[in-house]
C-alpha cells in the first residue's frame, strides 16, 4: 500500500483525468485528495463546453478521458454557440447538475481497477540522487513511494479568500488550503508566481422572481458532447437571463473601495477574459447593463449559479446590487461571491510532457499550471497522467502538435511561452481552427488514443463504425446529380437560392452556404435519412472547405520539418556565433524542444532563427533533423 507507479496530487478535474489515464494504462496509482467527498468538483460555473472549451472536452473524450461523458450523463441544458460564424469556432456548451457530476466522477475513481483514492494532504516530495522524484510525504508523515508524480493543486497552493476587506486562508470557500507545498518547490529552485480568480454568489431558488426572467430553453439541435453518447437526457431544464441596470453599477462604484481588487489587498493578477463585475462596471463604463444568466446548481438543490457577477465586494454590498436586477428583488444569498489568491508555477520549466525540466519523474497540470478552466485542466491532467505512465512504463512520450489538437496549442503555449494572467484557451489561439473542429475529433485522435491503450475494445469499435459510415457518406454523395423540377425550385426559392437549370452535382449544391441540412433532407427524402446528422455535418464541412483545408494541410508540411528538428535540453545558447543577445535570453530562458518552437518564441527574430537552423545543421549530432 505505500509502493505505486505513479502518485497523482489533487483530485480535481486536471488530477482525476491524470490518475485515471494512467491506470487504464496499466498503472498501479495512488489519488490523493484533501478531501475524497470533493473529487472534480465545480467550483465556478456548473458547466462544460463553450467557446474554444468544447474542443478541448471532446478532444480529451477521445483520448478516453471522462469528463464529456459524465457532463452528458449529468446535463440539465446544452446550447450550440456560434453556429453562424462558420464550423471551425462552433461549440457546444452543456449545463450540468454539479452534484451528479461530482458524484459520478467519483465513482468513476473508486470503480477504475489499478486505482486507489486516499485522503491526505502533501507537504514534501521525495527525491532519489539526479533529482528523481521518488515519492511525497503527508501533513501527517506518511510517505508513498513512486516513480512518478504528477501536481494537479489547482487553486489550493497557498490559496486566500477575500471577501471585502476580509480574508482568510482557503483553497475553495468551505475547504481549507495547500499549506506547506509551495515553499518545498520554492526551496528546491522552482520558480512560483501568484493569481487570483473568482466567483459569483448563490442564490436561492425562491427568492427569484422567474416570471420577469427572459427564459433559455435547451437548444435542440445539439448532439451531446461525448462522442460515446447515445441519447441525451429527456428531463433538461431552460435557463434565464436578466440583465444589471445603472442603479447595480451606481451601487458597485460606491463600494469599490470596500473591494479588496480595488483597495490594494489583491495584488495578483486575475483572468482578463472572465473579469469580476467591479472590473466590467470600471472598464466598460459607456454600458448601461450587463447580461446575467441563472442557472440551477442541480436537480435536488434551490441553489442558483448567478453567472456574470463574478465579485469580491462585502456581503451587504453584494446583497444591495444584487436586489438592484429585475427578477432579484428579493434574492438570498446562500453563498456569497469571493476572490481567490493562490500560488502557481511558471509553466516555461515543463517540458512538452508537462514534466519538469530539472526533476525526472515529476510532472504539473491544471490551474496549477497557470491555466483557468474545467477544461484546460482536465486536458493537461490526461497529457500528464498518459507521460507519466509513460515514464514508469520506459516507452515514447505522448504529444499532440498545434495542427492535431486544440490541446497541442494549450501545452505548447504554456510550456514555451508561460503565462502572466490565468490562461484561457480561445479558438483564435489555433492557428490551426479550421482543421481542429469539433465535427471531425474522433479521426484526428483515435490513432493517437489506440496507440497508447486509452480506449476499450466497445469505444474503438464505435469510433470504427463512425469512420466507416462517414466514407460511406462521401461515396454517396461522389457523383450523385440532382435533378430540376417545380418542386426542387419552389424549395430552392424558399431558401433563397438560385435554382438549377440543368443537372447537377449534390456536392455543388452542397457547396452553397443556404443548403443546410434541413434542405439537404428535403432534396433526398428518404436518402437523407441512411446517415445520421452528425455524419452529415462533418461531410458537409469538409467539401465546403475542401479548399482551405489543402492550403492548410500544405502549409504544415513546410512548419512539420522545423518541429521534426530537436533541441537538446543543455544546449548553451550562448557559444552559437551570431545569436543576438535577446534570442539567447529567451532560449535559454524557455529551452523550447524543437526548431519551430524556438521560432515562435517573442524575441527570437527570423535572423536568429535561420543562424540556429544553420547551426544544427552543422553540428548533427545536436539535434535530431528528420525532415
Amino acid at each position: 500500500m505505500k509502493t505505486f507507479d505513479v502518485i497523482v496530487v489533487g483530485a480535481g478535474h486536471a488530477g482525476v483525468e491524470a490518475a485515471l489515464s494512467a491506470a487504464r494504462m496499466g498503472c498501479k496509482v495512488l489519488l490523493l485528495s484533501m478531501s475524497a467527498d470533493q473529487i472534480a468538483t465545480m467550483s465556478c460555473n456548473p458547466a462544460v463546453g463553450g467557446l474554444g472549451k468544447s474542443q478541448i472536452a471532446k478532444e480529451l473524450d477521445i483520448l478516453g478521458g471522462s469528463m464529456a461523458r459524465v457532463a452528458d450523463q449529468s446535463a440539465m441544458q446544452y446550447r450550440v454557440l456560434n453556429e453562424k460564424k462558420g464550423a471551425a469556432v462552433r461549440a457546444t456548451r452543456v449545463q450540468v447538475d454539479r452534484h451528479e457530476y461530482r458524484e459520478r466522477m467519483k465513482l468513476i475513481v473508486e470503480s477504475q481497477a489499478g486505482l486507489s483514492l486516499m485522503q491526505a494532504q502533501v507537504q514534501k516530495l521525495i527525491f532519489e540522487k539526479d533529482r528523481q522524484i521518488s515519492g511525497v510525504e503527508t501533513n501527517l508523515g506518511q510517505r508513498f513511494h513512486a516513480r512518478a508524480v504528477v501536481i494537479t493543486t489547482g487553486t489550493f497552493m497557498n490559496g486566500r479568500a477575500h471577501v471585502g476587506k476580509v480574508n482568510f486562508a482557503s483553497g475553495r470557500a468551505g475547504e481549507g488550503p495547500s499549506i506547506g507545498l509551495s515553499d518545498f518547490l520554492r526551496s528546491l529552485g522552482i520558480r512560483l508566481g501568484r493569481f487570483k480568480t473568482g466567483t459569483v454568489p448563490r442564490l436561492h431558488a425562491r427568492s427569484i422572481n422567474w416570471r420577469v426572467l427572459e427564459e433559455q430553453n435547451t437548444d435542440p439541435r445539439s448532439m451531446g458532447l461525448s462522442f460515446f453518447t447515445q441519447e441525451i437526457r429527456s428531463d433538461l431544464e431552460s435557463a434565464y437571463l436578466t440583465y444589471t441596470k445603472p442603479e447595480t453599477h451606481e451601487i458597485i462604484r460606491a463600494n469599490l473601495r470596500e473591494s479588496p481588487l480595488y483597495s490594494g489587498i489583491i495584488e495578483s493578477t486575475g483572468p482578463r477574459y472572465c473579469p469580476s463585475v467591479e472590473d466590467k462596471v470600471v472598464r466598460f463604463a459607456d454600458k448601461e447593463r450587463h447580461q446575467v444568466f441563472l442557472e440551477r446548481e442541480g436537480r435536488r438543490t434551490q441553489e442558483v449559479y448567478v453567472g456574470g457577477l463574478s465579485t469580491s465586494l462585502p456581503f451587504e454590498a453584494q446583497l444591495k446590487f444584487l436586489r438592484s436586477i429585475p427578477g432579484l428583488e428579493f434574492a438570498e444569498i446562500i453563498r456569497p461571491g469571493y476572490a481567490i489568491e493562490y500560488d502557481f508555477i511558471d509553466s516555461t520549466q515543463l517540458n512538452l510532457k508537462l514534466e519538469l525540466k530539472d526533476f525526472a519523474g515529476l510532472f504539473f497540470a491544471g490551474q496549477v499550471n497557470g491555466t483557468s478552466g474545467y477544461e484546460e485542466a482536465a486536458g493537461q491532467g490526461l497529457w500528464a497522467g498518459v507521460n507519466a505512465a509513460c515514464f514508469v512504463q520506459d516507452r515514447e512520450s505522448f504529444s499532440l502538435s498545434r495542427n492535431e489538437a486544440y490541446l497541442g496549442v494549450l501545452v505548447d503555449d504554456l510550456t514555451l511561452k508561460g503565462t502572466k494572467e490565468p490562461y484561457r484557451m480561445m479558438s483564435s489561439r489555433a492557428e490551426w481552427r479550421l482543421l481542429l473542429r469539433e465535427d471531425n475529433v474522433f479521426e484526428r485522435l483515435y490513432q493517437k488514443a489506440c496507440h497508447f491503450g486509452l480506449l476499450s475494445e466497445d469505444d474503438q469499435k464505435r469510433i470504427e463504425k463512425k469512420i466507416s459510415k462517414c466514407k460511406e457518406l462521401e461515396a454517396f454523395i461522389e457523383g450523385r446529380k440532382v435533378y430540376p423540377s417545380e418542386d426542387l425550385k419552389s424549395l430552392m426559392q424558399s431558401y433563397e437560392m438560385t435554382e438549377i437549370q440543368s443537372p447537377s452535382l449534390l456536392k455543388d449544391l452542397i457547396r452553397r452556404p443556404q443548403a443546410n441540412q434541413d434542405f439537404l433532407r428535403k432534396v433526398l427524402s428518404q436518402d437523407y435519412n441512411l446517415f445520421d446528422d452528425s455524419d452529415w455535418l462533418k461531410v458537409i464541412t469538409e467539401i465546403r472547405y475542401a479548399g482551405y483545408v489543402r492550403q492548410a494541410e500544405s502549409q504544415i508540411q513546410q512548419v512539420r520539418r522545423l518541429e521534426n528538428w530537436t533541441l537538446p535540453m543543455d544546449l548553451d545558447y550562448s557559444k552559437i556565433p551570431g545569436l543576438a543577445r535577446e534570442s539567447v535570453e529567451k532560449l535559454s530562458h524557455s529551452r523550447p524542444s524543437t526548431l519551430g518552437q524556438a521560432m515562435r518564441l517573442e524575441g527570437v527574430s527570423p535572423s536568429s532563427a535561420s543562424i540556429l537552423a544553420i547551426y544544427l545543421s552543422r553540428n548533427s549530432n545536436l539535434a535530431c533533423a528528420n525532415a
